[in-house]
C-alpha cells in the first residue's frame, strides 16, 4: 500500500450506502411490517425543506424505499433534483408542485388527497402546501436505495446535469391527460405523468384474481417504478397470491385487511387491519390475500421497482409475461378459491355476518355449511 494511504475502504464488510445515508439526515427512521404513514412522527429534513421520516418495511427489496413527508400550513419544500425516479402518493392535504424542465419550461399541477403522481427524472421542480391551516402529507416511493448503493455519490445524486427530455411525455400529462394502453387483464395501463384522485378513476376487470376484481397499472413519467391500483367490491375478497419482496401496499380506502403468510407455516398467519396511510410490504414469496369488510367498494395501491414497460428483473418479466394470475398447481404464483385454507373463508364471513353486510361469494363457497363449522 503507498505510504499515507488508507486502509479504510478494506474493512468495509457488508456495508449499505443507503442507510448510511438515512442515519446522517437526522430525521426519524420507522422500521416495522407495517407503518401507518399517517400517524408516525417526522422531523425537520433539512435536504428537502419539508418533515419527514424515512420508512424501512421489512419486505422492502434491494431497489425501493419511501419517505414520508409532510409540508406545515403555507410553506413550500426546497427545489429539488435528482437522478433518482420518484412517484408521491397523495394521503392528505392539498397544494400544488411546480416542475421546470431543461428547456426552461415550466409546468404546475394540483394535488389533493389520493392524488398521485411522478417528476420526470431529474427535472427541478417545487412542492407548495395551499392551505394555510392544515398540513399536507404524502409518502414518496422511490429507487434512491439501488442509485445509492451503486454509486455511492451524493453530489451524482443530487447535482446531476444528466436531462431526460424523453421522459417528460406531452403537455397534457402534467395536468392529467393520458393515454389508455390495452393489454391482457390485470396489465392494462394508463400512462401520464399525473393522477387526481386514484379513488374515482375506471379500473379495468380482472376477474381471475378474484370475483368482482379490478385493476390499472399506471405508467408515470415513463419511469421504472411500477404502480398499479386494485378495487375489491363490497362482499367479496381477492385470491391469495405471493411474489418477491418489495411490493409496497397502501391501503387507500374502504373497510378492510389483509392477511399474510409463509407456505408451510399457515399456522402463523399475520393480521394487518385497513386504514388510510397504512402500508405494508409483503416479504419474499410470502402469501398475501385481500379482504373488503365494508359497505363500499375497497382500493389500494402498490408500488415497487419495475414495471410491465420495464420489468427490470428476469422474475418480474416472467411474472408479468403471463404468470401473474396463474395457480401456483400450474406453476404460477395464486391460490384459487378452492384451494385457500379453510379458515380464510371462515374468518371473513364471520366478520362479514357480525356487520350484517351481505357476502357476494356464496356462489363459490358453501357458506351455510361454512358458518355450521363443517
Amino acid at each position: 500500500m503507498p505510504e499515507g494511504a488508507s486502509d479504510d475502504k478494506t474493512r468495509v464488510f457488508l456495508h449499505d450506502n443507503y442507510l448510511e445515508w438515512c442515519d446522517n439526515q437526522g430525521v426519524p427512521i420507522i422500521q416495522d411490517f407495517g407503518i401507518n404513514l399517517m400517524q408516525i412522527d417526522v422531523g425537520p429534513w433539512d435536504r428537502y425543506g419539508m418533515n419527514g421520516a424515512v420508512c424501512l418495511l421489512k419486505g422492502r427489496d434491494d431497489f425501493n424505499s419511501i419517505f414520508c413527508f409532510e409540508l406545515p400550513p403555507g410553506s413550500k419544500s426546497r427545489p429539488m433534483q435528482h437522478i433518482y425516479e420518484d412517484v408521491v402518493y397523495v394521503m392528505e392535504g392539498y397544494g400544488s408542485t411546480t416542475i421546470e424542465t431543461a428547456d426552461g419550461q415550466k409546468h404546475s399541477f394540483e394535488w389533493g388527497r389520493n392524488s398521485l403522481f411522478a417528476v420526470p427524472i431529474n427535472s427541478r421542480y417545487q412542492h407548495f402546501n395551499g392551505s394555510g391551516q392544515e398540513p399536507a402529507r404524502f409518502a414518496s416511493v422511490h429507487n434512491f436505495p439501488f442509485l445509492m448503493n451503486l454509486f455511492r455519490n451524493e453530489e451524482f445524486i443530487f447535482n446531476n446535469p444528466m436531462t431526460f427530455p424523453e421522459r417528460l411525455g406531452p403537455n397534457g400529462y402534467f395536468t392529467g391527460d393520458g393515454q389508455m394502453i390495452e393489454m391482457r387483464p390485470g396489465s392494462h395501463q394508463w400512462e401520464t405523468n399525473f393522477v387526481a384522485d386514484i379513488t374515482n378513476f375506471e379500473l379495468k376487470s380482472w376477474a381471475a384474481r378474484g370475483k368482482g376484481s379490478s385493476s390499472l397499472r399506471w405508467i408515470l413519467s415513463d419511469s421504472t417504478m411500477g404502480c398499479h391500483t386494485s378495487q375489491i367490491v363490497t362482499g367479496t375478497y381477492k385470491k391469495a397470491h405471493r411474489h418477491m419482496m418489495g411490493t409496497n401496499v397502501f391501503t387507500i380506502d374502504g373497510d378492510g385487511y389483509s392477511l399474510l403468510w409463509y407456505e408451510g407455516k399457515e399456522d402463523e398467519i399475520v393480521r394487518v387491519d385497513w386504514d388510510h396511510g397504512v402500508v405494508v410490504t409483503p416479504p419474499e414469496q410470502m402469501f398475501h390475500q385481500h379482504f373488503n369488510t365494508g359497505t363500499t367498494p375497497s382500493r389500494y395501491l402498490a408500488l415497487q421497482f419495475g414495471t410491465v414497460r420495464y420489468p427490470m428483473t428476469w422474475a418480474k418479466k416472467d411474472i408479468w409475461s403471463g404468470n401473474v394470475d396463474k395457480s401456483v398447481e400450474d406453476g404460477g404464483a395464486q391460490l384459487e378459491y378452492e384451494n385457500q385454507m379453510p379458515q380464510i373463508h371462515k374468518i371473513w364471513l364471520s366478520e362479514m355476518d357480525r356487520k350484517g353486510i351481505p357476502s357476494e361469494m356464496g356462489e363459490i363457497f358453501d357458506e351455510e355449511k361454512v358458518r355450521a363449522g363443517n
